[in-house]
């Protein structure tokens, strides 16, 4: 295509290019595709950087324009949001102090220091319709290139502490600021074109953050909001929002007795209670059962290790700053650590005898509790904790087996997805940040391998897949599945992951059939990730209606009267021997209020008993939210019970 000296190529991702003038703006070439689709584009992925749809374009660029529907547009769009409430804040509370206010999955959120005053909960709605004043009056994002000497004056003058901390870890030249009517921000952007797109807004709640995370430094306030486009679609957030309380699992690990914590056992330390207890060991049978099918060894390795095991396999340089601190033994200098990871300890039972390539592949599988240090504002139920269960396994084997063996584990955690109802998931392929190679470990032609081996993994099986940069483990990259809930949010949930650099650390070797020494490969994988989380993810997705096979209390036994309670036993004890576990109700209770309660415990099953079916042997049948079912006789309604569950777990 032939070109001027002030024109520049435009390429858009359908690969079609057009010319425009030097200077132009995505908003401007959105213009000219439509007026309709520059009313909507928040901002623009340019040359794969996301940018101000402002901002002027001088060279030959790839473009992508961004509007709500893109996951990049919303990100923008809470980002801008952000910088609003932040406006709205200073104008209501003048001489505050801001930290960082970044979007998150879900809206954004500012860490604020008031002062010597307390926002009060009831000051939101306030802050919110000063939101909206300023939204109406359609100010545009201006973005500055700024020195640091004068970004430092400037905030000098204004007396914030927090922009001057950031301040100090910024390179002159690449410092900007964006101002939208009287407030002013120090951010890299990009932001929306004005704030005129917010039209709806919500502050959701306020909590406390350390300044950086640290506890050593002073909390400030942090406001969550989320804001919308449209008044409709921030309606139906909060509706959802309202089914996402009932559906908590917290709320409903009490209700069903599932699990509790206790200050004198300490914060992030669940207790398990009898109920959650037999789920949990029903989710670890399930996966054992495949496991033994798939060739992998069970392994048992301790709750500590020596503080040398994790400065070999690199976890303590990474991570030992945030981890429960080293513990001393009477022995001078000797130091153990709870441990944070079970790859350490797997490669010690894999170098514990010599292996051959015909052994190769080795898988070893347990389910181990691991510590980590999360601060105490970060905790959260069961989706955050500093004591949780890995559903870990470690598979060595030769370099030409890794593709083979990494769809193998594919399959697995396919497999358990379809089994628990998650039918909402992306593939995460998780790479390297390339402009950051200091964070990981290892030789840039391993990773190049084991990056490789993930892409063309998730290709032959067809995987929905997306690609972040930055997102890999220290040690290699990672194929993560981000399942959504019932109500569309998104958890990371089943990890794989190659590894190239613990074998080379633990020295690990096989004699192949050239007999020379050789490395494994080490893959990682989880296809629970952390049975804490898990169980908390599936509480909610299914709002603690377990799969059949799953529920801690399959059937309750009902009888009308304690006349037909020896019989109500004798069913139990008869269903028992079926592996179907359920207990009686004796309560001197009306039977509509027996099923009512069973009905809130959202039992699968109620058994009814009574004069008729004692004398027939045989028993009457509800389900939980569908009703009466029948009358069974005890064989038919095993066989029924036993379909249900083999329905749902048929590969």
């Amino acid at each position: 295509m032939s070109q001027i000296e002030n024109e520049i190529n435009v390429t858009f991702p359908d690969r079609s290019v057009r010319v425009f003038e030097k200077g132009v703006t995505s908003l401007d070439i959105a213009l000219s595709i439509s007026e309709g689709l520059a009313r909507n584009v928040l901002a623009a992925k340019v040359d794969g950087e996301i940018w101000d749809a402002t901002r002027p374009i001088h060279k030959d660029v790839s473009i992508a324009l961004l509007t709500w529907n893109d996951k990049e547009g919303k990100s923008t769009f809470w980002h801008s949001s952000a910088h609003l409430l932040a406006e709205a804040l200073e104008a209501l509370y003048p001489g505050i102090k801001f930290g960082i206010g970044p979007p998150i999955e879900q809206g954004f959120y500012y860490d604020v220091d008031f002062g010597e005053r307390t926002l009060e909960g009831a000051e939101l709605e306030k802050i919110e319709a000063k939101m909206v004043e300023l939204a109406r009056q359609k100010n545009a994002y201006i973005r500055s290139e700024i020195s640091k000497q004068d970004a430092v004056e400037y905030y000098q003058k204004k007396g914030d502490e927090y922009k001057l901390d950031l301040l100090e870890r910024l390179e002159d030249g690449s410092i900007t600021f964006y101002k939208q009517g009287e407030f002013t921000d120090l951010c890299r952007g990009p932001h929306i074109p004005h704030t005129g797109f917010v039209k709806a807004v919500k502050l959701l709640n306020i909590a406390g953050a350390y300044w950086r995370g640290d506890e050593q430094n002073k909390m400030l306030t942090r406001i969550y909001g989320i804001t919308f486009p449209k008044a409709k679609e921030l309606k139906e957030y909060l509706e959802m929002l309202e089914e996402a309380k009932k559906r908590d699992h917290r709320k409903l690990g009490r209700e069903l007795e599932l699990f509790t914590f206790s200050e004198k056992v300490g914060m992030g330390l669940p207790l398990w209670l009898p109920k959650g207890t037999l789920l949990r060991e029903r989710l670890v049978s399930f996966l054992k059962k495949e496991q033994d099918h798939s060739g992998y060894q069970q392994v048992i390795t301790p709750h500590i290790g020596h503080k040398a095991l994790y400065e070999t396999s690199g976890h303590y340089e990474k991570y030992g700053k945030d981890s429960f601190q080293p513990i001393t033994t009477p022995h001078e200098g000797e130091e153990f650590l709870l441990k944070p990871m079970n790859c350490p300890h797997h490669c010690e039972i894999y170098k514990s005898k010599p292996r051959s390539y015909k052994d190769l592949p080795v898988r070893y599988a347990e389910f181990g509790t691991v510590y980590r240090y999360e601060q105490s504002g970060e905790l959260h139920g069961l989706t955050r904790v500093r004591g949780f269960t890995q559903d870990d396994a470690h598979i060595f084997c030769r370099q030409d087996q890794v593709k083979e063996e990494f769809i193998k584990v594919i399959d697995l955690v396919l497999y358990v997805f379809k089994a628990l109802g998650f039918e909402n998931y992306t593939a995460q392929i998780s790479l390297r940040d390339p402009e950051n190679g200091e964070k990981y470990i290892g030789e840039e032609a391993a990773w190049n391998k084991a990056e490789a081996a993930i892409i063309e993994a998730a290709g032959e099986k067809g995987l929905q897949t997306v690609t972040e940069l930055g997102e890999a483990a220290f040690y290699g990259p990672k194929l993560d599945f981000m399942v959504r809930d019932a109500l569309g949010r998104s958890w990371q949930l089943g990890t794989i992951q190659v590894d190239y650099q613990l074998p080379e650390r633990f020295e690990l070797e096989y004699t192949g059939s050239d007999n020379q020494k050789h490395r494994p490969v080490m893959i990682h994988r989880a296809p629970f990730g952390s049975l804490e989380r898990f169980v908390a993810v599936l509480i909610e997705h299914c709002a603690g209606n377990f799969p059949l096979w799953l529920a801690p209390e399959q059937l309750v036994i009902l009888p009308i009267s304690e006349k037909f309670a020896d019989y109500a036993e004798q069913v139990k004890l008869l269903l028992a021997d079926q592996g179907i576990t359920g207990e009686v109700d004796h309560r001197d209770e009306k039977i509509g209020r027996k099923i009512r309660d069973a009905e809130v415990k959202k039992i699968p099953f109620m058994v009814i008993v009574g004069e008729k079916e004692q004398e027939e042997n045989r028993i009457s049948l509800r389900k939980h939210g569908e009703g009466d079912k029948g009358s069974f006789k005890l064989e038919a309604f095993v066989e029924y019970f036993q379909g249900i569950i083999q329905e749902s777990l048929n590969k």
